[in-house]
């Protein structure tokens, strides 16, 4: 090649920039980072798996664990039960329209027939019935977890639930669950939504509270139920080994026959050889 000592200089630097481009894929990463090949570069899909088998890294905090029924080989049912309370029912009893939300046969049914259970409990039901709640979790058959504070809908429309604002979900979760400490020094960290209604914001918003999220498979049709042979035909027919059924202890005109259904319930799951558990029995056997 022929040419003056400024033209040689001019292609040497040419030559320099091509070399630097090809060695670093054409894709410069941030000051004080290596460069990474173009051929390693994936457009981020969390939870995905990479080309190599790596699952790409997540954009947000782990989400929580969502659990709606246990192992079915486990031969164990877990009836859960839900206090609801909401301010239009506190208005409701504060007008005398409704005598109390507070359902204590439910209790007293699963006393004398020696059923552990796993209750959610509403925090303004909690700050209603403060001596109910304590007479729960004194009782080492149950173990109690939130219902949310407010009880408000975590993803309307949600059973004509108000909506609860996304920015405010973990606050409304950890203030329910402060106000279970105050009652017991073991609550399980355990959460169910109210209505069961939530979607992937709801998740991503309460995540930092640490919660395991509990849902169910056999809602048992107590809520604003009729008739209890169909809250207790309906409830065994759904039931098998591993469920997670919701029931509740609001009474009032929320869920007015539940003790009346649940001893043909105990007793028709106990005779198909089924094992009444608290929650966090049947979850130690894996879910």
């Amino acid at each position: 090649m022929h040419g003056t000592p400024a033209r040689w200089s001019q292609v040497v630097l040419l030559l320099v920039a091509v070399a630097g481009l090809v060695g670093s894929g054409c894709s410069a990463g941030p000051p004080g980072r290596p460069a990474r090949p173009l051929a390693s570069v994936a457009p981020h899909r969390p939870g995905v798996a990479g080309a190599r088998g790596a699952a790409a890294p997540a954009m947000h905090p782990t989400l929580p664990t969502v659990v709606d029924h246990g192992r079915r080989d486990s031969g164990m049912v877990a009836l859960t039960f839900d206090s609801n309370m909401t301010d239009a029912m506190l208005a409701e009893l504060d007008r005398h329209q409704v005598a109390s939300f507070d359902n204590r046969a439910v209790i007293d049914e699963l006393v004398a027939a020696r059923v552990p259970a796993t209750f959610f409990l509403a925090g303004k039901w909690v700050e209603r019935y403060p001596q109910e709640t304590r007479r729960i979790v004194a009782n080492p058959l149950f173990e109690v977890g939130s219902h949310s504070y407010a009880h408000r809908a975590f993803r309307p429309p949600c059973y004509g639930l108000g909506g609860l604002e996304v920015a405010a979900m973990a606050a409304d979760v950890a203030r329910s669950e402060a106000l279970l400490r105050r009652f017991t020094p073991h609550p399980t960290n355990y959460f169910r939504f109210p209505g069961g209604c939530f979607d992937r914001a709801a998740l991503r918003a309460i995540a930092p509270t640490g919660v395991r999220v509990i849902q169910y498979d056999v809602a048992s049709g107590d809520a604003f139920g009729t008739s209890v042979r169909r809250i207790v035909t309906h409830t065994l027919a759904q039931t098998r080994a591993g469920s997670i059924v919701v029931m509740h202890i609001t009474g009032g005109n929320t869920a007015p026959l539940t003790a009346r259904a649940l001893p043909a319930i105990v007793a028709g799951l106990r005779a198909r050889g089924l094992r009444l558990v608290r929650l966090s029995t049947m979850l130690a056997a894996g879910a």
